[in-house]
C-alpha cells in the first residue's frame, strides 16, 4: 500500500517503512527489519507487554508501559528526522 501523506507531500511520514519492515521481521531477518524501521519492535513489545498486564495484571505494568511508549516516540521521531536529513 501507498503511504497517503507521502503521496499527498512526497515525504516519508513517521510510520513509512513499517510494513516492509514488519515483512523483513516476518522472514526472520531481524536486522534488516531494525534498519528499515528501529520503532517496529518496541512496538511489538508495547502491545504485548500490555496485553499481558491487562490479563495478569504486573505490579509496576503502567510503569513499564508509560517508559516504552515515550522511548518508542523517541525512537520514531528520531529515525523521521534521520531519514529526512539523509
Amino acid at each position: 500500500m501507498t503511504c497517503p501523506y507521502k503521496a499527498l507531500s512526497g515525504l516519508d511520514c513517521p510510520g513509512c517503512g513499517m510494513q516492509r519492515s514488519f515483512i523483513e521481521l516476518l522472514k526472520g531477518h531481524i536486522l534488516e527489519s531494525f534498519i528499515l524501521y528501529p520503532a517496529l519492535l518496541p512496538t511489538i513489545f508495547i502491545l504485548l507487554y500490555t496485553g499481558c498486564h491487562l490479563i495478569f495484571k504486573f505490579k509496576n505494568g503502567a510503569t513499564v508501559i508509560k517508559y516504552s511508549f515515550i522511548s518508542t516516540v523517541i525512537i520514531v521521531l528520531v529515525s523521521f528526522f534521520i531519514k529526512m536529513i539523509v
